[in-house]
């Protein structure tokens, strides 16, 4: 398979889906399409779905499969959409890929259920998966079986399994930066977490990386961006010392509901959908929302 379309696609700011709820503990399906349009009006050409991010631990797999299905329907062909399994066994991965591309995903996230596969369980795995729809693996996933026996995974995957066609890297980096240098002229590839990870790894064959500023102030996240175009490093760790770092430490320390809770409560005050998440989630009051707002607004976040 032709792989650079998806790299085309995931090169730049990515954005991963935050499943947005209802006060009640309802999928918000209003908010989860204003998410949607405010991604792309922003300028990202790819969106996907994590099982942490979008909390997969909150959520049926008839649910997952729901979102699965409004989100490819709503971004059409705006965007690509990467929809994502679950830590499920081989025939449930398989079947929720041939749901996927069924509704109109362009490729998923497959994971496998054990962390620390061997080689063969993981080749085997990826190679079935990929054969109903085009696959992302989470570097992790292989990272856990240890660094020489994800790189061997790797190299068997590439020779055998053409429908893999990129990986999310997910803090692995003793394994993600030679693996980087093997895969990328023929799979995609983006980072997770904060910028830095992605300028980690940029020199490496790293095409795109995963904004938060995509949903709040996307002209944070293209400036950064700019500066990896225009080879200006310097710049682009501005971006990440002015932005990047005082806004991550500022969402996973500051509130006792924790990151992912204050991540959501930023959706709100961007105006795209509520703060919301199911119980026994916490979410953020009204007082630590202001204290965000004022965080947030004093340094131009929003």
């Amino acid at each position: 398979m032709d792989t650079e379309y998806y790299r085309q696609q995931v090169t730049g700011p990515v954005v991963s889906i935050n499943t947005p709820f209802t006060r009640d503990g309802e999928i918000d399906f209003a908010g989860l399409r204003q998410f949607v349009d405010f991604a792309i009006d922003a300028g990202t050409k790819a969106l996907l779905f994590t099982p942490g991010d979008s909390l997969y631990m909150a959520l049926t797999d008839d649910e997952v499969a729901e979102l699965t299905r409004v989100t490819a329907e709503h971004i059409g062909d705006r965007a690509l959409f990467i929809a994502a399994g679950d830590f499920w066994w081989t025939g449930k991965t398989l079947e929720f890929g041939e749901y996927a591309r069924s509704v109109g995903a362009d490729a998923y996230i497959a994971v496998p259920p054990i962390r620390g596969s061997t080689v063969a369980e993981l080749v085997n795995f990826y190679t079935a998966a990929s054969q109903v729809l085009p696959v992302f693996i989470l570097s992790g996933s292989l990272g856990a079986a240890g660094v020489r026996a994800a790189l061997e995974a790797v190299d068997i995957l590439l020779e055998e399994a053409p429908n893999v066609v990129g990986f999310k890297e997910d803090f692995s980096s003793a394994f993600a930066r030679p693996a980087c240098l093997a895969a990328h002229e023929r799979w995609a590839i983006f980072a997770g977490g904060q910028k830095q990870t992605h300028m980690d790894m940029h020199p490496y064959g790293c095409d795109g990386y995963m904004s938060i500023y995509m949903t709040c102030k996307p002209e944070i996240a293209h400036s950064y961006w700019g500066a990896i175009e225009r080879g200006d490093l310097a710049a682009a760790a501005g971006v990440i010392r002015d932005y990047d770092m005082p806004l991550v430490e500022h969402l996973y320390s500051a509130y006792p509901a924790g990151g992912d809770a204050a991540q959501h409560a930023l959706l709100e005050l961007a105006g795209i959908c509520g703060r919301w998440r199911r119980k026994p989630l916490p979410d953020l009051t009204d007082a630590e929302m202001e204290a965000l707002r004022a965080f947030l607004q004093n340094r131009s976040m929003i």
